[in-house]
């Protein structure tokens, strides 16, 4: 069960209503909306664009320029795999490939059940505890290929 509504226009202009009054809006309202619906609906685009007297194509250019924007709403787990040079230099991309193949994904998708999505992320902030990895909104240092077994063990449960 999702812990997202359904897009719908009315509430999308709910959302953007809370943020009239606020000095360059864009950001916030985009972040609304995801939370609300999991991911910015293209259907959103237009209704964001017109509020706030913007092209589709500008809303459209933030939306796509922010990696942390989704186009469809992620599985029910997120799990985020530093690529960053210090995460690289302490081995991440075997990470990552272990990811892939465990969850039959490349970086980017979710799993076809709709358990996992798989995301790169370029710097947690924890380069002197590389590589590093996000999941479900919690932190992970010091990454090792028999933790991120364990995480994807937890997250295919």
């Amino acid at each position: 069960m999702s812990r997202h509504e359904p897009w719908s226009e009315a509430r999308t202009r709910e959302i953007i209503a809370r943020h009239d009054s606020r000095e360059g809006p864009l950001l916030p309202i985009l972040h609304d909306v995801q939370d609300a619906f999991g991911h910015v609906p293209e259907a959103a685009v237009p209704v964001i664009a017109h509020a706030l007297n913007l092209s589709r194509a500008e809303v459209h250019g933030v939306v796509t320029f922010y990696h942390d924007f989704r186009h469809a709403p992620a599985g029910r787990h997120v799990l985020k795999l530093c690529r960053a040079e210090a995460c690289q230099a302490m081995g991440c991309e075997s990470l990552v490939r272990q990811a892939e193949e465990r969850l039959g994904v490349v970086c980017g998708e979710t799993t076809a059940d709709g358990r996992v999505t798989l995301e790169p992320i370029y710097c947690l902030g924890l380069c002197a505890t590389s590589p590093s990895a996000m999941f479900d909104g919690k932190i992970y240092g010091r990454l090792t290929r028999e933790r991120l077994a364990e995480l994807l063990r937890e997250a295919q449960a």
